[in-house]
């Protein structure tokens, strides 16, 4: 069976799995506009929030030395969007990080993460992306300082849907494989991820419509959130405001985190006391 046939496979038997009386577009709606918050990049973005009218259809700049990156166009329209693109050609863009003709789609899309998103929620994502509206709008091609990899690591058809039964670590799949918090709040050593020594540090510098922006530091350390109680972990996730009262700034994505639900917000604040404690860089 080739690697598309057992894609699709997962896909059809994830679209007909309901849990909890959720419907998969009910699911995919939910993640795309709170945790996941696809719009906060493919959506254009100004100083008071994401732009009306044009959800999804892209143009977003993130540019760094490394690269110049325009988030595209993932509406339905069938000649600058995703319209003539399959579920599994979406869902392979998503997990491995490919366009439909092989070639690489490149940073800051957080494939390490989103390769581990279950088999139900990426065919939910999928489901969403094709009830939004078409628009059309023709998006520039990114262009890359570096090399891309051949590839972003083994192939992933198949991954179960995780248990809620342990909040942290199921709060650990909501920062992870659906929120990519990390991606954003950990220091770039020589261009990469620090992972492995200042995971959830902070320091990376954003610049975009709002301005310049350092991202903050989540771990429970005194530069963190050590001082913050649950409440305030979670206003400053869903509403933008420090412990102190501080407006926080984009482009941390408020306007769709706010949308979480409480059990998923409870989960994901535990999950972050269980970071190790990392001083800001």
């Amino acid at each position: 069976m080739t690697r598309f046939a057992v894609l699709a496979v997962c896909l059809a038997f994830a679209a007909s799995f309901e849990a909890r009386a959720e419907t998969l577009l009910e699911r995919g709606d939910y993640l795309v506009n709170s945790i996941v918050a696809c719009g906060n990049c493919h959506t254009p973005q100004t100083p008071s929030g994401p732009q009306r009218g044009m959800e999804l259809a892209g143009q977003f700049v993130i540019e760094t030395p490394a690269f110049k990156a325009y988030a595209p166009n993932i509406t339905p329209d069938l000649d600058t969007g995703i319209g003539g693109w399959s579920d599994i050609q979406i869902a392979d863009a998503i997990r491995n990080g490919r366009h439909p003709d092989g070639s690489l789609l490149g940073p800051p899309m957080p494939f390490e993460y989103y390769r581990k998103m279950s088999d139900r929620d990426v065919a939910a994502v999928v489901a969403y992306l094709r009830s939004v509206p078409a628009v059309r709008n023709e998006v520039p091609r990114s262009a890359y300082n570096i090399a891309l990899p051949e590839a972003y690591g083994p192939e992933v058809v198949s991954v179960r849907e995780p248990s809620r039964s342990d909040p942290v670590a199921y709060g650990g799949y909501l920062a992870g494989p659906l929120g990519h918090c990390l991606s954003c709040h950990t220091p770039l050593v020589n261009g990469m991820l620090d992972f492995e020594n200042q995971l959830g540090a902070g320091g990376q510098i954003l610049d975009g419509p709002w301005g310049v922006a350092v991202t903050a530091n989540i771990t429970p350390h005194e530069d963190g959130i050590g001082a913050y109680s649950d409440a305030d972990i979670a206003r400053a996730i869903t509403q933008g405001v420090a412990a102190d009262g501080t407006r926080l700034t984009p482009p941390m994505g408020f306007h769709y985190y706010r949308n979480m639900s409480a059990d998923d917000l409870s989960a994901l604040v535990a999950f972050l006391r269980t970071l190790e404690p990392k001083p800001s860089p």
